[in-house]
């Protein structure tokens, strides 16, 4: 994997925004670019990234490994994670995340055969009294996650995936 100069230059503007000494800062800013074009963060990019910040690829892949928003495996088109941490746990958080695997026949951590969904839990989203809550693609947070409103959400996925082939 080489970085392309469109992520070189995004990399850049990351970079810039702290002093020239400190550019290991960005570190999580590089991660989620390569994220965002790849859909998950490779140990070969884990490298380029080091490479490019001038420091040890193993900093690089603690943090990669420390945040549970980089993927470390490529993953579904809809990322499903779903909070299992005590507040939700008490309001079905759990009960959740087992529908979403059911529905989708995938195991926690799982990616449906047709690549379209990969289902985790997930640690606190913040959202306590909101649960059970799930993060779509690490950037929608959807509150009061009811079998019904999962099944309604899976569907509409799927109808608007079928319309796009």
């Amino acid at each position: 994997m080489t970085l392309s100069d469109a992520t070189k230059a995004r990399f850049a503007k990351e970079v810039a925004k702290y002093p020239k000494e400190q550019a290991q800062s960005a570190v999580m800013a590089c991660l989620s670019i390569v994220q965002q074009e790849q859909g998950w963060v490779s140990s070969e990019a884990e490298a380029q990234i080091a490479e490019y910040l001038g420091m040890p690829a193993i900093a690089v892949h603690e943090v990669t490994s420390f945040y549970n928003m980089y993927n470390q495996q490529p993953v579904g088109k809809f990322k499903l994670n779903v909070c299992t941490n005590l507040p939700c746990q008490l309001r079905n958080g759990q009960q959740a995340l087992e529908h979403l695997c059911e529905k989708l026949g995938v195991e926690d951590g799982g990616t449906t055969a047709d690549g379209l969904f990969t289902v985790a839990k997930c640690e606190c989203l913040g959202a306590c009294a909101d649960a059970p809550v799930m993060l779509v693609n690490d950037r929608q947070m959807l509150s009061y996650m009811s079998n019904q409103k999962l099944d309604e959400m899976i569907d509409l996925i799927r109808s608007e995936a079928g319309k796009a082939v």
